[in-house]
């Protein structure tokens, strides 16, 4: 399927672009990968990391805020990656308008300079913090979802398909509880605090977000939202197999923090569909009848929701413990 083409990925020196591009440089024969990003430090970084690949590899400064260089960067491209964000929680409360611009504009942009320069296919990362937002940053990820699924309605007769692949924080990625815990532990702290002794997260590996966007390119016909079938885990289990038979101090839930991580809510079951190892929620508007979905997998019952804590497969301490050894932390 990516034999021979050429595939951009926005936001393309962080962990999800670099682990993309080397699955597919591995596993395909792509024409190039086009590495679009802001920081010429990264990039330069990148380039070090994947010298044999040198001659599939082109490297692209530039913003997604920036259209006029996304269209330069997007000419002959086939599949587009949408990866780049603002994403700390922290940081856009703070900066509400630069999320806005690089979140929403910056989806926007990717929008219209796909439809522009004929690309065939483009596959926008999502968040469970999209899901009923309760900070800016799960707003702008929400509006952003809904361009990415509307914007099949502006294709027109064009051979171009939209769709979204959402899941959580990667296991090991910055911000995130593994690399906080191990900070602490590396202190030499004998103990590790917990937010609320409630909390639950599903544990998602960079690989298998990877795959998952591999099967949304595969398979989107346009405006479905794929979602990983992962387990779940205890904040409390998760630290108990970092540092057996530490003492957890509740300290308090976070602004902007949830409970537990949603992927499917109530609402949006009406058009889920469950398959051997992932949902799809399929576009409650369909504007043309070459983009109408043939769902091939069982509707998902009335009131059905999906969340780290309803799940129903669970992660144990002793099942933690053999993952934890291969994590890669995000640097």
């Amino acid at each position: 399927m990516l034999n021979n083409k050429s595939i951009l990925i926005t936001g393309g020196t962080g962990s999800f672009g670099k682990a993309f591009t080397k699955y597919v440089l591995e596993n395909y024969d792509p024409k190039k990968i086009i590495i679009y990003s802001r920081d010429e430090y990264k990039q330069f970084i990148m380039q070090n990391e994947f010298k044999p690949y040198a001659d599939k590899l082109r490297f692209f400064i530039g913003d997604v805020r920036d259209l006029d260089r996304l269209k330069r960067a997007f000419e002959g491209v086939d599949y587009v990656i949408h990866a780049a964000a603002l994403k700390q929680v922290p940081a856009c409360e703070y900066n509400p308008s630069e999320a806005i611009k690089t979140n929403i504009n910056g989806a926007q942009n990717i929008i219209d300079a796909a439809l522009d320069k004929n690309v065939k296919k483009v596959v926008a990362l999502s968040t469970d913090k999209a899901v009923n937002p309760v900070n800016l940053y799960g707003g702008t990820k929400l509006v952003s979802d809904k361009l990415f699924i509307a914007a099949n309605a502006y294709a027109g007769n064009k051979d171009v398909s939209f769709s979204i692949v959402r899941y959580g924080n990667v296991a090991g990625s910055r911000g995130s509880v593994i690399p906080f815990f191990y900070k602490l532990l590396k202190e030499g702290k004998t103990e590790l605090p917990i937010t609320d002794y409630r909390m639950t997260r599903f544990w998602i590996s960079l690989q298998e977000g990877v795959e998952l966007v591999i099967k949304a390119l595969e398979e989107a016909v346009g405006g479905e939202t794929f979602i990983s079938k992962i387990p779940s885990f205890k904040i409390t289990d998760l630290a108990q197999a970092m540092l057996p038979g530490c003492e957890m101090p509740e300290v308090g839930i976070r602004e902007g923090e949830k409970l537990h991580e949603i992927m499917v809510t109530v609402e949006d079951s009406m058009t889920t569909y469950e398959y051997d190892k992932h949902f799809i929620v399929y576009p409650q508007m369909v504007w043309s009848d070459s983009k109408r979905p043939n769902p091939t997998g069982k509707k998902v019952p009335e009131g059905f929701s999906y969340s780290s804590g309803n799940n129903t497969e669970w992660l144990s301490i002793e099942e933690m413990k053999e993952l934890i050894k291969t994590v890669e932390l995000e640097k």
